[in-house]
């Protein structure tokens, strides 16, 4: 299928919190929560049905991770609706991550939107 940007379709980064609290492997031990909504603008019904991000790290490693709908949901969006959202992800050091969501108009056409980027900076360790 191919995706199309659908102006009006929007993502806020709403807030990003190092929480140690969260599970993390020992290779990425820094959790970070981040709060997203997507706002549809647009005069146009989207259903989000998938997502990519992409992490990259000051050591020069990228990490994508790409899946099915928004923690586990498929929101639909009508013309003027938001649908607010946290997740977390884990890394091993500074990094930067960014990426878009995938969706699908009534008519069957694919469109997307970009995620903004957001850092996230572990505590220094002493």
């Amino acid at each position: 299928m191919h995706f199309d940007p659908l102006p009006g379709l929007t993502v806020k980064v709403d807030s990003i919190a190092y929480d140690p609290t969260r599970p993390a492997p020992p290779e990425r031990p820094h959790p970070f929560v981040y709060h997203l909504s997507i706002h549809n603008g647009s005069e146009e019904t989207v259903r989000i049905f998938g997502r990519k991000w992409i992490v990259r790290d000051t050591d020069g490693d990228t990490m994508v991770v790409e899946g099915d709908g928004v923690v586990g949901q498929f929101p639909n969006l009508s013309p003027g609706e938001t649908f607010s959202y946290n997740s977390y992800h884990v890394i091993k050091t500074e990094s930067t991550a960014t990426g878009s969501f995938f969706g699908t108009t009534l008519d069957g056409r694919g469109v997307f939107t970009r995620i903004p980027a957001f850092d996230m900076q572990p505590p220094m360790m002493v």
